[in-house]
């Protein structure tokens, strides 16, 4: 019988205000790669992808095997652009349907890290939950009962290049010292499930600010959100999606006053913080 694996990995949303480049959520919404041995190299989807050796999952998988007798079939309910991690989750998908497929047992941490160029999207996909990246490894934590995600995701896209190159080369040591201390009260107020804490954690000045020319309409929802009734939100990556925190009671009438604020220019999805990392079957 022919080789076959299906490998399911969730969106993330990478640095979560104040945690630039090493904090990351793996939210509810999915990519599915099927990779089959059929003896000839082929990728099938309905994606706006590439669909040759330039496709990400292909490049994923050929950092462990040649990709040349293999048929990947893709599909995936993640928005391509936006800052939810669809980069990383095409790399977690081939890299695990190769280790799985050979029995490698293969650092895939590193290895999409690598291919990503920073490991938070890549650890969130691989472990699910919360994240937090330094030196080179990832230490997971449960997302805390009662906390919900809710996306804004606008209708145009903004260039991960460009946004990176809005950052300045250095920083104030001031804005330096507000993001450690945010950071913090941000990953005390998970672990404790404390909403305030959580609430005033998201603050940052490292990195939205300086973007915020980019998406003004999404920087200013962003401004916005406790006014919503939110407990907060963030840009998800580099934008100009805005992940916004809810506690479970207050979900529903923020979606309602999510729609009136984004209405003609964005989408607006419910997508619940994910407990489970990528994953992978033997068909």
């Amino acid at each position: 019988m022919n080789r076959r694996r299906v490998v399911r990995v969730p969106a993330s949303s990478a640095n979560l205000g104040p945690g630039f480049d090493a904090f990351a959520a793996a939210l509810a919404l999915y990519m599915e790669l099927d990779v089959e041995e059929t003896g000839t190299f082929a990728v099938e989807t309905d994606l706006q992808i590439a669909t040759d050796r330039r496709n990400l999952a292909v490049r994923g998988f050929e950092r462990l095997h040649p990709p040349d007798r293999f048929t990947f079939r893709i599909s995936s309910d993640i928005p391509l652009t936006g800052g939810l991690g669809t980069s990383a989750a095409a790399y977690v998908a081939g890299l695990m349907a190769a280790d799985h497929i050979f029995e490698l047992d293969a650092d895939l941490l590193k290895l999409a890290s690598d291919l990503e160029g920073h490991p938070d999207n890549v650890a969130a996909a691989l472990y699910g939950g919360f994240v937090v990246c330094a030196d080179g490894r990832a230490t997971r934590f449960d997302i805390p009962a009662g906390l919900e995600a809710v996306l804004v995701v606008p209708r145009e896209a903004v260039r991960t290049k460009e946004a990176r190159a809005a950052l300045p080369a250095t920083v104030p040591m001031a804005d330096a010292i507000f993001n450690i201390g945010h950071a913090s009260l941000l990953m005390i107020g998970l672990q404790r499930g404390d909403w305030d804490l959580v609430s005033r954690g998201l603050a940052d000045r490292l990195h939205q600010p300086h973007r915020a020319h980019l998406y003004p309409r999404s920087a200013h929802l962003v401004g916005r959100a406790r006014e919503l009734g939110a407990l907060g939100a963030t840009m998800s990556g580099a934008g100009p999606t805005v992940l916004v925190w809810c506690h479970l009671e207050q979900t529903a009438g923020v979606v309602a006053a999510l729609r009136r604020e984004s209405e003609g220019w964005a989408d607006v999805m419910r997508a619940p913080f994910e407990p489970m990392g990528a994953d992978v079957r033997d068909l």
